[in-house]
């Protein structure tokens, strides 16, 4: 535990700030919007880039162009059903 020693105490209080100021920079960093996009950018990539090979996942991004394709279809028919 601690002393009563004041320069003890003096320096209990600065490793805490140090401390403190390291963990308060590195949330302000994580919660950055620069840094936020940057992870989203970075997690899209590697659905449909292989990060060994660097080459295209056509599984996935055949999925998204199907599911794509698959909306606008459903919302053209839905437009000619109602109208």
């Amino acid at each position: 535990m601690s002393s009563t020693d004041p320069s003890d105490l003096a320096r209990e209080i600065e490793e805490t700030r140090e401390r403190l100021a390291g963990t308060i920079d590195n949330l302000m960093y994580r919660a950055s919007p620069k840094t936020i996009a940057s992870r989203q950018v970075a997690e899209v990539k590697a659905f449909f880039v292989d990060a060994n090979t660097g080459e295209p996942r056509t599984d996935n991004i055949l999925k998204v162009v199907g599911g794509v394709v698959g909306v606008a279809t459903l919302i053209v028919v839905l437009r000619k059903v109602t109208s």
